[in-house]
């Protein structure tokens, strides 16, 4: 699948058919694809603008769900669902990584699923949405991915297999694990990561993913099955 393929198959997972093609373009565009002689219009700016909208559409949500909060309520809800945190994990959600257009060596440093080149590049596209189709548009984005967010606001969130190798690792008082990238194959746009994890005096598990986030998840994952099957 080329990078137009990837571009319209993430239109459709987010509702929204660009009218100005350069707008898409822009906000996809990772800063790092301008480290060359040729200037390239990134998505920082967009970024801007982006983080704007997003706090506006977040407010006037929870003004609706929560007609009787004082505002010491709204504001840590507000920051759960704006900050990069949660547009990283909206960003994943639409495997907007796949899209990114980024300098190879970006890449191959696992850019690609980095909480702040997602989050960012969900803001930009945040911003694209509006200027291309305006704020019921990106109403429309927001209302549709955002709705996970808005239903574990009042849950506890889950800790990830890496944090809970961490502290399993701490409670055995050994050092934190430690991740490897074995091998890295497929194309810039669609990369396939194996990672391994140690932790000294137990035997290293390797996991595979589409980025080096998810491979290191899947490492801790087998990591702590293996040791679950001990106890």
């Amino acid at each position: 699948m080329d990078w137009s393929e990837v571009v319209e198959a993430l239109e459709r997972r987010i509702g929204h058919v660009f009218a100005d093609r350069t707008l898409l373009e822009r906000a996809l565009t990772h800063s790092s694809v301008g480290d060359g002689a040729v200037k390239v219009r990134h998505n920082e700016r967009l970024e801007f603008l982006g983080d704007r909208v997003l706090g506006l559409l977040a407010s006037e949500r929870l003004l609706a769900l929560y007609p009787e909060a004082r505002e010491g309520e709204m504001s840590p809800r507000l920051a759960n669902l704006v900050n990069g945190k949660a547009c990283a994990r909206v960003g994943r959600r639409l495997d907007i990584g796949a899209a990114l257009r980024m300098s190879g060596s970006a890449s191959r440093m696992g850019v690609r699923d980095n909480d702040n080149a997602l989050g960012d590049a969900v803001e930009a596209l945040m911003a694209a949405i509006y200027l291309d189709g305006g704020l019921d548009a990106a109403r429309g984005f927001f209302d549709q991915s955002w709705g996970e967010e808005f239903a574990q606001l009042e849950q506890p969130r889950a800790k990830d297999s890496k944090t809970r190798l961490q502290e399993w690792a701490m409670g055995q008082r050994l050092p934190v694990p430690a991740y490897s990238v074995i091998e890295q194959t497929g194309p810039d746009h669609a990369p396939r990561f194996t990672v391994e994890v140690a932790v000294r005096g137990y035997q290293s598990e390797r996991g595979e993913g589409g980025s080096r986030r998810e491979a290191e998840k899947a490492a801790a994952s087998a990591m702590l099955l293996k040791q679950e099957g001990k106890t």
